[in-house]
């Protein structure tokens, strides 16, 4: 049996309350890109191969030079409290569970350091999300906190100069100074810890830095010209994302901007050291399976996860993220891929030219 992620959310949806529903499930605007970055993964052709043995097909892939069980992997969300009580604390186990590389949010409900111990104790993999924010001290902190806690990876958000208008969204009203300022502690301005709109290309270098070495993974990239500024200014792999349809509404869908992505680097003199991963809109092993054959290293799952967390902690999320792995196993069998490097060349792909 297939996971059923619309199943998922409508029973996420009867335990939140409304507004914690409509916080995790909006999007920007009219909510057009959200919409569509769900549908664009459905209308990739795929061309199948035949005749292959597929009696063992392996999901396991190399992220960083670390070895994973599964392409699949949980995206940084926020607030996780507002789901269940364990909040990122029960994510971090269930994607460990899984074998799955797990990305903690900046804006976590929990502790940097007591999801770094979950994780750690169940033997898992995780990389930290940074917003750069105002007041960059904040920033310094949570990166030096998350490298000296044992993230092997910063994730640094650069499509948020600005947050987009969410006409679901109700703000601090849903969330709480408690969830909000869980890692920053108390402060007399919250607006020290929003997001910075100065960020540049130069901010890459600088959080290598300060994490002392920890490659550094730039998300929110749509255009394969900024994919080879990224790469030239030090990232060790971008996130092809549009915020799950949270930020420009109107933005390109992943599934159509990845390919452009992928050959820029492919081609470009960040190739060797610039891997390209991607979210927004993926449902289904069917549709990793898809990101997998465009040339995505591996794919990130933001709402499903969230759905998953609400409707039964832990061991769902763990259920979720293994269920997914299961599907995309079983899709690439019959696209005659026994390994994950086997999906080149599966996917017919429309490269916008910027």
């Amino acid at each position: 049996m297939s996971v059923d992620v619309r199943g998922l959310e409508r029973q996420a949806r009867r335990s939140l309350s409304a507004d914690v529903y409509d916080y995790y499930a909006g999007g920007s605007g009219r909510e057009a890109t959200l919409r569509a970055s769900v549908q664009a993964w459905r209308q990739v052709p795929l061309l199948p191969r035949v005749l292959r043995d597929v009696s063992r097909v392996d999901t396991g892939i190399e992220v960083n030079a670390a070895p994973l069980a599964t392409p699949v992997c949980v995206a940084p969300t926020a607030f996780h409290g507002l789901a269940h009580p364990d909040g990122e604390l029960a994510v971090a186990a269930g994607a460990a569970s899984a074998g799955a590389l797990y990305v903690m949010s900046t804006r976590s409900s929990r502790r940097i350091e007591d999801v770094a111990a979950v994780t750690a104790q169940a033997g898992g993999t995780w990389w930290f999300q940074v917003y750069v924010m105002r007041d960059r001290e904040l920033t310094a902190g949570l990166v030096r906190r998350a490298a000296a806690a044992g993230a092997t990876a910063i994730v640094l958000t650069g499509d948020t100069p600005v947050v987009g208008h969410k006409r679901r969204d109700r703000g601090l009203s849903v969330i709480g100074e408690q969830d909000f300022l869980a890692n920053i502690g108390p402060l007399e301005d919250l607006c020290a810890a929003e997001q910075a709109a100065d960020v540049t290309l130069a901010d890459i270098g600088w959080l290598g830095e300060i994490s002392g070495g920890l490659p550094v993974i730039v998300k929110g990239v749509l255009r394969a010209d900024d994919a080879l500024a990224c790469a030239r200014h030090g990232a060790a792999g971008v996130i092809v994302s549009n915020h799950g349809g949270r930020q420009l509404d109107g933005a390109i869908t992943t599934a159509r901007a990845l390919p452009g992505v992928v050959a820029a680097l492919g081609a470009g003199p960040g190739q060797a050291r610039c891997e390209v991963y991607v979210d927004g809109g993926l449902r289904s092993g069917e549709d990793i399976l898809v990101a997998l054959a465009l040339g995505a290293r591996a794919a990130f799952i933001g709402r499903p996860v969230l759905w998953a967390l609400a409707s039964g902690g832990a061991l769902c999320v763990s259920d979720l993220l293994t269920g997914l792995t299961a599907d995309l196993a079983h899709a690439m069998a019959l696209a005659g891929a026994a390994r994950v490097r086997d999906l080149d060349g599966l996917a017919l792909t429309d490269t916008p030219s910027i």
